[in-house]
């Protein structure tokens, strides 16, 4: 993100965590816990205006971190993280691993090949790894595409926000859009799998310009679509022109008769939600990687502000790609900070995040059988495919952060306060 890192305990020089996490595991360290890569790629052709990212448009940065030495450099990290993690146990192969920005495709595919050959050299792939490259339309050719799935990569995801001239221009999106269709087609040719991201409640989009982007996205025939709601972090340009009067802030209630209006086409299209931002073909084209995010596994992020996880502990690197180059040229780890998660802070994560599922959650695993009993009888959550769970429903969807809240709101335990399913 673009905004200050958060404060937290140092991180040693060498990387290592905490003595109370490996006392913690079994002699066969972390195996069994579900582990993917993260790889930020910082660098942007443009900044769009509603973007927070911690992203740089300059091609050449001083001190190593310029785009041509990125794939150098991030190396040294994997190769880091390889000695980290080893000291737990045996390493994990990863099962899933995610090239995003930025605009990863900035670089060339050698680029992007040497990183993942980098992450496969080091800790392993698993079978049938699921392998995600972010692309803008503009940034792939059916060359590179192509090169890109001959060097591992399974599954693409473009930055298509909207079909529609006029809301691509508050976005200062800069593609054509009918360069989405041919960059899908290029994709479908070599092999990879598609997503496509649309944004909605950008000012001056209206549902009939909602209702044409998605037709023109489901036009592309694609694996997956992710649709989020604009949101407006301060320190972005549309934030200062919302300010001056330029264009008016998204409201709540247009955003959320805009999801209804994604959430009937996809529908009637054949997507199933499986999170509240994310539809799938079927189960085998959602996004392992961020179900991975959501279902509390480990992950380590390479790059600039990368955020990891492992085993209940959190760091995060140096933000600039200078100082993040510095580091490691030094024999450093980039990173910036960390913090040991508390069993009450894993609780609220996992409220936070598995809440937001399809698949739902048994309410007795955090103790929230009454709340969720209420929470049934107003709408708000529905039995889920699995006896026993519940999930949202879509009012539930709309109103995600109030039933999260009302979860973790402290209530007397009864037992038998809620009965769900067989």
């Amino acid at each position: 993100m673009a905004g200050a890192l958060p404060d937290g305990d140092p991180v040693p020089r060498d990387g290592s965590l905490p003595a109370s996490v490996r006392s913690g595991l079994g002699p066969e360290g972390l195996r069994g816990r579900s582990f993917g890569v993260y790889l930020h790629v910082p660098f942007c052709r443009v900044r769009c205006g509603y973007c927070d990212f911690n992203t740089y448009t300059a091609t050449e940065l001083g001190g190593g971190g310029s785009q041509a030495a990125y794939a150098g450099t991030a190396t040294a990290e994997i190769t880091l993280a390889g000695r980290v993690l080893a000291a737990l146990g045996p390493l994990r192969p990863a099962e899933t691993v995610f090239l995003g920005g930025g605009t990863p495709t900035l670089l060339p595919p050698s680029d992007l090949t040497r990183l993942l050959g980098g992450i496969a050299e080091t800790f392993g792939l698993a079978p049938g790894a699921e392998v995600t490259v972010e692309a803008n339309p503009d940034s792939v050719t059916a060359e590179s595409l192509l090169a890109l799935r001959e060097g591992g990569v399974t599954r693409v995801s473009f930055g298509m926000q909207s079909a529609v001239p006029h809301v691509l221009a508050v976005l200062d999106r800069t593609h054509d859009p009918e360069r989405v269709p041919l960059a899908v087609s290029w994709a479908r040719a070599a092999g990879l799998d598609v997503s496509l991201d649309l944004i909605y409640g950008t000012p001056g989009e209206s549902v009939d310009d909602l209702r044409r982007s998605l037709d023109a996205a489901l036009a592309c025939d694609p694996d997956h679509v992710s649709a989020y709601a604009l949101i407006i972090e301060e320190g972005t340009g549309l934030a200062r022109r919302i300010r001056r009067g330029e264009v008016e802030q998204p409201s709540d209630d247009d955003e959320a008769d805009k999801y209804e209006v994604v959430d009937d086409a996809l529908s009637v299209a054949g997507y199933s939600w499986y999170e509240v931002s994310n539809w799938a073909r079927t189960p085998a084209h959602e996004c392992r990687h961020n179900l991975a995010y959501w279902r509390g596994g480990d992950w380590w992020g390479v790059g600039p502000g990368a955020h990891s996880h492992v085993a209940g502990v959190r760091w995060w690197n140096v933000k600039h790609p200078t100082a993040y180059a510095g580091r490691l040229a030094e024999g450093s780890s980039p990173g910036h900070a960390r913090e040991i998660l508390s069993a009450d802070d894993r609780r609220t994560e996992d409220v936070l995040l598995r809440s937001r599922l399809a698949e739902g959650f048994d309410p007795a695993d955090w103790d929230v059988r009454v709340a969720a009993a209420q929470l049934l009888l107003d709408g708000l959550l529905e039995p889920a495919a699995r006896p026993g769970r519940v999930r949202l429903t879509r009012r539930g969807r709309l109103l995600a952060d109030t039933v999260v809240h009302r979860l973790l709101t402290p209530a007397p335990s009864d037992p038998g306060a809620l009965v769900v399913g067989g």
